[in-house]
């Protein structure tokens, strides 16, 4: 019998709580039931930083307990106006990997990045069924009031068994991609 404790221990690293309420509500939806939140604190710093600051801290914790302890990191930084490999790049050549001795994550980790472009709002208005361009915020659309979970819900339990529409923002076919990592079949 398969028990909660069978499924991986998620480290959601990201930069806001509507980030996080996103990546763990769609993660839920696949099956997976514990989490550790790793949210920048509201107005302390820029959340990319805190995500840059932070991400070899926990791709050494990963790993010091992959080999014991059932466990997935998720990172979640905005691509805002970067390409999504530069955001990738900048985390894995960050001088905190270096101080650290942390080699880039390999194909057979459990370690997602995703990067939203321009914010993980451009994919909330997709699943909302807008028009959408990467390089346009809508934050100001989806700052207060909304429930980003039932715009990932949409996306686990409608969009993903069907496979994302062409027309999908490129950083959700990415991100996709990239939560293959975690083993989600």
């Amino acid at each position: 019998m398969t028990t909660s404790h069978d499924k991986p221990q998620v480290v959601i690293l990201c930069e806001d709580i509507m980030q996080y309420h996103f990546a763990r509500k769609y993660l839920q939806c696949r099956g997976f039931k514990r989490f550790s939140p790793k949210i920048c604190p509201k107005g302390r710093r820029s959340g990319e930083q805190y995500v840059r600051e932070h991400y070899a801290q926990e791709v050494k914790a990963y790993r010091s307990k992959v080999n014991y302890l059932k466990t997935a990191l998720v990172v979640i930084i905005d691509a805002d106006k970067n390409q999504i490999e530069a955001r990738i790049n900048a985390l894995e050549q960050s001088q905190q990997m270096i101080e650290l001795h942390q080699d880039s994550r390999l194909d057979s980790e459990r370690i997602a990045i995703c990067v939203p472009a321009r914010n993980i709002e451009t994919w909330i208005h997709y699943l909302a069924g807008n028009d959408y361009n990467e390089e346009e915020s809508y934050k100001s659309l989806y700052s207060k009031g909304i429930s980003p979970g039932k715009f990932s819900e949409k996306l686990a339990k409608k969009i993903c068994p069907q496979g994302l529409a062409e027309d999908a923002p490129p950083s959700l076919h990415h991100a996709c991609h990239e939560l293959k990592r975690l083993k989600l079949a």
